[in-house]
């Protein structure tokens, strides 16, 4: 019997999982009720528990063999959106839903935690789940490696349902996959004076807008890969016939790699500098580093290439030609060891964070079989080499 129809077997208990999940969302750093549920889950395996957060869970399944230790990750916050998917597990939570799929991304690390404690006197090695709050907000991967999580770990994987993809189709993608994000505030100091005698006074505005301009140019001038600078907002002035003594623009720069979000970074901070010093102004730059980027290791999403197409067949999985802008900070745990992350297709039209959006069942099935098949099998394929 291979591992799907081993999932299949679980199908119940991981829909009806998944449907508790779906019903109680909870945003991030308050996934009290399903921190709680992913618990008992594990400890109902015979795996034991840590919480390295108040709600970041840590399962360990130690295996009867020596060998590596491998990581799976899985996040669990919902998102402020009312939901109105149709389903009959709708959310009973006003205002707050699972637009994500994090609640398959959960049960189906559970489903993978059943699949592997059945084999875990033969297991090589120990499994670590991570089961993150917040990554929809602050972040929890950063929280949990300071707290520990990755010490020991040779691997690490994790996954994400994409709607972009036919129902239970797998994408892999080798080497830069997400963006890194660094979040900017610029505030650009003047002197106000009358608008009749502009002469008198340094226009922030008339600075920050130039510097806006400028701005905007910089990913095609400075950056081969996909890169993207956006501005959102900006503010400056009391009155329309008074010379603006301050003004400030905020955004967002995404990079892949760390090479091109440090080339960025650099060319942001001269550019504001140098177009502020064209008009008089003086600029104050805080940029705030976001997200790390995802960039996969090549052993790692070979392996998880190859294990995909076994379960599934070649036909069912997709080497993706291209990255995402988006981004997802499971990047800190892959700059902590090697790692692959992955796409699997959540079988719905409705976007990622829309209203609608509802991953049909057997994804959770499908995910549940791969996750097992690749920790399983890297331990089994890893037992002679520390890496």
């Amino acid at each position: 019997m291979n591992t799907f129809h081993k999932a299949q077997s679980y199908k119940s208990k991981l829909y009806a999982l998944r449907e508790q999940i779906h019903r109680h969302p909870e945003l991030g750093n308050h996934e009290y009720l399903t921190a709680d549920l992913v618990e008992k889950t594990l400890n109902g395996l015979g795996i034991e528990t840590e919480r390295l957060t108040e709600t970041a869970v840590i399962g360990t399944l130690r295996g009867g063999k020596p060998g590596l230790t491998v990581a799976l990750r899985a996040d669990m916050d919902a998102l402020p959106v009312t939901e109105d998917s149709g389903a009959v597990f709708s959310s009973e939570t006003p205002g707050v839903m699972h637009a994500c799929g994090h609640d398959v991304h959960t049960a189906a690390a559970l489903g993978a935690a059943m699949l592997l404690a059945e084999e875990r006197e033969e297991l090589p090695g120990t499994v670590k789940f991570f089961f993150e709050p917040d990554e929809e907000g602050s972040g929890g991967a950063r929280r949990m490696i300071a707290a520990g999580c990755m010490e020991g770990v040779d691997a690490v994987f994790g996954a994400h349902v994409a709607p972009d993809l036919p129902a239970g189709m797998i994408g892999v993608r080798y080497g830069k996959f997400y963006a890194a994000s660094d979040m900017f505030t610029v505030t650009m100091h003047g002197r106000s004076a009358h608008g009749a005698q502009p002469e008198n006074g340094i226009d922030a505005l008339a600075a920050a807008a130039a510097a806006v301009s400028e701005l905007r140019k910089l990913p095609v001038k400075y950056i081969q890969d996909p890169a993207v600078l956006s501005i959102g907002t900006f503010h400056a002035g009391t009155a329309g016939n008074i010379i603006a003594d301050t003004a400030v623009f905020s955004g967002i720069m995404r990079t892949l790699g760390p090479d091109d979000r440090e080339t960025l970074k650099k060319a942001f901070r001269k550019c504001v500098e140098e177009t502020a010093a064209l008009y008089g102004a003086v600029p104050e730059i805080n940029i705030r580093e976001s997200y790390a980027g995802v960039v996969n290791t090549e052993t790692e999403t070979l392996h998880v290439q190859r294990t995909a197409e076994a379960l599934f067949g070649a036909e069912n999985v997709r080497v993706l030609d291209r990255p995402t802008m988006t981004t997802e900070d499971f990047g800190y745990f892959i700059d902590a060891a090697k790692g692959s992350f992955f796409h699997i297709g959540a079988g719905c039209t409705a976007p990622l964070h829309n209203p609608k959006f509802l991953p049909e069942p057997l994804t959770i099935i499908r995910l549940t079989a791969l996750h097992a098949d690749i920790i399983g099998q890297y331990l089994r394929n890893n037992t002679n080499r520390k890496q």
